[in-house]
């Protein structure tokens, strides 16, 4: 699998990962929206907070592999060329992006750590990366629950951007990450 731009998009790799990132995120998203139809306690409850954990942790681990493939692979033109603005305003919610890609799991870690709970990860259990501290666990908790809730609106601040080039600039912004064409 290439991470190299070709020509006028992005590298397989990069692709490939870009997709799969979103589908996690939404898997990310949509268990801890979906602990709420469960009852406090219960089995399920727990699953599904526990699978958030997981897929959270998860995101780390992709966005990593992210990071190299993008550093590997480069960043085609975009053709033709936007304004200077709409460049930057692109790199602050990349850059945006990629902290809560990384901060978020790091977080959730820390608060699990901090509470003095187990860290599941598919079968295994992480180390704690912080000492046992209830309000440091409530701090890191609050502060990552309206990061969450401010990361949906700068994931879709970077869809509609990409449907606003792909539609209405009409430039080649969206066909670099599309997967299938070459």
């Amino acid at each position: 699998m290439s991470g190299s731009v070709t020509g006028a998009r992005y590298g397989r790799a990069t692709i490939a990962l870009h997709w799969v990132m979103l589908l996690l995120l939404a898997a990310v998203f949509a268990t801890i929206e979906m602990r709420v139809l469960f009852e406090r306690g219960s089995e399920t409850r727990e699953f599904v907070k526990a699978l958030h954990f997981m897929l959270g942790l998860s995101v780390l681990i992709f966005v990593a592999l992210r990071i190299a493939a993008r550093v590997v692979g480069g960043t085609p033109a975009i053709s033709p060329r936007p304004p200077f603005w709409q460049t930057a305003a692109a790199h602050a919610v990349h850059g945006a992006l990629y902290l809560f890609m990384i901060a978020m799991p790091i977080a959730g870690w820390v608060i699990l750590s901090a509470a003095g709970e187990p860290i599941p990860f598919f079968g295994m259990e992480l180390p704690p990366i912080v000492l046992p501290n209830e309000a440091l666990s409530e701090q890191v908790e609050e502060i990552h629950e309206t990061a969450g809730e401010v990361a949906y609106y700068v994931i879709g601040l970077h869809a509609a951007a990409a449907l606003f080039h792909h539609y209405v600039m009409r430039d080649d912004t969206l066909l670099r990450m599309l997967p299938g064409r070459r």
